[in-house]
């Protein structure tokens, strides 16, 4: 079976002006440029290659303003985006994030979904260019809670893939919800900035095929829900 991989920051619906919402994604664009070459340029999606690639993204913050104000303005308070690097199929990176939720079910989010491609994956899918593009969320985003993992590893270990509430690959932990308590030796434990602790189970991709990354990832979720680190980031219906 060839995984699927994805990355996503998840935080409570914060409401802030349409202009920081632009600041916050022309950061994110900047960075996510300086880790990884295919992650620049970026492309309005539609509905064929052709016509998308027709419409790059200028990632400056005066740009996005203004395609948030006139595109993509999801209500009074909200943006939603979506993007694609312009790769070919399976080697490609797509983005989306939504802005300003005022839904207590609901929590903001940036997400992006990996190439599947082997090519890309193994210069993709890898520890040093999703630890740094989990840093960039970080650093943008400010999110509560972020992971990347495989989508069959998170279907397997939740039920409703709900935000916060299991281990991927690597976790992000932001400082608000509580101190990270110590961990299996083999996993690396790294500050991000003031702002919270990126979890890293395993240097190599990390696989559902491989028990002991099932193990390992099973060890570290006991030891942090104990320490009360894994709750939901929003209201569970």
């Amino acid at each position: 079976m060839k995984e699927k991989y994805y990355l996503g920051a998840y935080w409570p619906g914060r409401v802030e002006p349409v202009d920081a919402y632009a600041r916050r994604a022309a950061t994110f664009l900047r960075l996510l440029a300086a880790t990884e070459p295919t992650f620049s340029p970026w492309f309005e999606k539609a509905g064929f290659r052709a016509e998308s690639l027709m419409h790059p993204v200028a990632t400056n913050e005066e740009s996005l303003l203004s395609l948030f104000t006139t595109k993509y303005r999801r209500d009074a308070t909200g943006v939603s985006f979506s993007a694609w690097n312009g790769e070919p199929d399976g080697a490609s990176t797509s983005l989306r994030f939504s802005c300003g939720s005022t839904s207590e079910l609901l929590p903001d989010l940036c997400v992006m979904d990996l190439p599947t491609t082997d090519d890309a994956r193994a210069r993709v899918v890898t520890t040093p260019v999703l630890s740094q593009t989990l840093r960039a969320t970080v650093e943008a985003w400010e999110p509560g809670w972020g992971v990347a993992t495989s989508i069959a590893h998170r279907d397997l270990v939740s039920e409703f893939a709900t935000p916060g509430t299991f281990v991927g690959w690597m976790t992000y932990l932001s400082q608000h919800r509580g101190t990270v308590p110590p961990l299996p030796a083999t996993v690396r434990v790294e500050p991000v900035g003031d702002k919270g602790t990126l979890i890293i189970l395993t240097p190599e991709r990390f696989t559902v095929s491989n028990p002991e990354h099932m193990a390992l990832a099973e060890a570290v979720r006991e030891q942090l829900d104990r320490a009360g680190l894994l709750k939901p980031l929003v209201t569970q219906v």
